[in-house]
This record gives C-alpha cells, structure tokens and sequence, in this order.
C-alpha cells in the first residue's frame, strides 16, 4: 500500500516543479473569487488507480478544495465515466489540474497494462486450454509480477498501480532480497566460484529470512542451481520447449520465474508450462497512459 507520507512528498514536488513561483496564468486571468467544479472523466476504459493521489493534487494547497472520487483503485472503468468530482476555488483547480492528472493517467495505465496480462494468463486455464496447462505449483496459476524497471523516484506508485491490476510485486529494491543474475555470476565464475558455490556463499553470510533467487539463462545452469538450495530460479529468455523442461526438472523444490521480453500474446503459453511467476517489465518501462480528462 502507498503511505499518505509518501504520496505528500511527491505530490508537493511536483507542485513545486510545475508552478515554482505560482501559476501566471491562472492568477492573472481568473478573478480570486472564482468558484468552480469539475468531472475526473474517462476518456477510454482502463483501471483506476492512484485516486488518493489525484485528491492529494488539489488537497496539498490547503484552497480548501474537496475531492469526491466515485470509483476505488483496482476498479474498471468505462469511457466516459466519471471517476471524481473536483469542487473549489477556480485558481487551485487549474493549478494542480496536470499534476493530478499526470499521476493517475499513469498509475492507471500501468494498472490496465496489468489486468491486460492477469487476463492473458487466466486464457491459460480456461476452456478447451484447461486439459494443456501445468498448474503452478506454488501458486496454481502463474503470477504475472513487476519489476524493478521503474521511474526513477516513482517505484512506489508504479508498483501499487501493479498491484491495483491484479498483479503482484517482485522485490522492492536491492535491500529486499538476493538476486544472482548474470552479471553476478559472471564476476564470481572470473574469481573461480561456480553457481552452487556462490549460493552457498550467500547463504552462509545472510539471516534466515533472506530468499535467494538466481537468474540462469540456459538449461544446463539448473541441476546447480538446484545444488546451491536457491529459493526462486529464474529462467531467463528461455524457449517454450525450455521452460517446461525447467519446471519438470526444478519439480516444485524452488519457485520457477520465466522472464524476458513477456508479451500479452506469449504468456498464456508461458503460463501454460507450469512456471509459478511472470516478470513483465513493460508494466512499468512501456506503459502507454490512460486518458482521462477533467472537464469544467
């Protein structure tokens, strides 16, 4: 969940950098006692998210401006719906208007982009597909999950807008777990230590609660990755062929990631192989915004 601390923070910077000395225009062409109301409105259908944020925009100015949502995050939406009324001085309205906008058409592409994928997945299970699928073996159905390819300062909206499409998170930052990928092993292969090696290196200098996922990108990488005990084993831009392979040989002893260059067309055949996880990286680094609109 998104922290009011942290939306606070945000919003204020934002407001800062778009009306540093105040909004000329606004205050030169509209009288101070100006009143006015306007229409959060869907332009197109997607998924709300970031509707606190978008009251946030307007409430940060203390103009006493009030914010009705008529919609909660992880709702669809309809084009030409609306999702919020905005009541209050004419000024303050126009001044947070991009901010409060720019927000939440993000958040809520990211959270359609999402549901687009969940959606995907589910293809995977149903109707004459059923019989075809492996279920997941940690979770039944594969998880479609973010990842940290997010923009710079805006991680925690971007990943509760994933949430809010019915996705899940993958680790928040580089604190939150270990994760080998290649780079890592590459540097330790050139010092002499092989995956397994390296794993239980990690394990013996980490607490007990700490999950170790490796990255492997070939198939052979596998039986030591199992050795090494790793928690997640991500297989990286494997083939389909590949991927069952994987999770046939990994048989449920670690969590089984597929990643790399995921497309709506191509997971529900990914999810079909049995993998427990779906790292989507265009969920936060392509997503195109939803167009809402606020109309006087």
């Amino acid at each position: 969940m998104l922290r009011t601390s942290t939306i606070e923070q945000a919003v204020r910077a934002a407001l800062a950098e778009d009306a540093p000395y105040g909004d000329i225009t606004s205050e030169t062409a509209i009288p101070v006692q100006a009143m006015g109301e306007a229409r959060l409105v869907a332009r197109e259908s997607g998924v709300m998210s970031g509707i606190e944020v978008f009251a946030e925009a307007f409430d940060a100015q203390d103009r006493g401006i009030e914010v009705t949502p008529t919609i909660a995050d992880g709702a669809r939406f309809q084009a030409g719906q609306e999702l919020a009324e905005v009541r209050g001085p004419v000024r303050g309205l126009l001044e947070a208007e991009r901010v409060a906008l720019n927000f939440t058409q993000r958040m809520c592409g990211i959270a359609t982009m999402t549901d687009a994928f969940v959606r995907a997945v589910d293809t995977a299970y149903e109707g004459g597909n059923a019989d075809k699928a492996v279920p997941s073996r940690r979770y039944g159905r594969a998880r479609i999950v973010d990842t940290r390819k997010t923009t710079p300062g805006l991680r925690p909206f971007e990943k509760y807008a994933v949430v809010c499409g019915g996705g899940h998170n993958h680790r928040y930052g580089l604190s939150d777990a270990v994760m080998l990928k290649d780079n890592h092993l590459a540097a330790l292969a050139a010092q002499g230590i092989g995956l397994a090696d390296a794993i239980g290196h990690v394990r013996a200098r980490v607490g007990h609660t700490i999950h170790i996922e490796v990255e492997v990108d070939r198939i052979d990488q596998i039986p030591e990755a199992l050795r090494g005990g790793a928690d997640t084993i991500m297989l990286d831009n494997f083939p389909l062929e590949d991927t069952a392979r994987g999770v046939s040989m990994i048989d449920g002893a670690a969590i089984v990631e597929a990643s790399g260059n995921m497309t709506l067309e191509r997971v529900p055949a990914v999810a079909a192989t049995g993998v427990d996880i779906i790292s989507v990286g265009a969920l936060t680094h392509s997503v195109r915004s939803v167009d809402l609109g606020l109309d006087f």
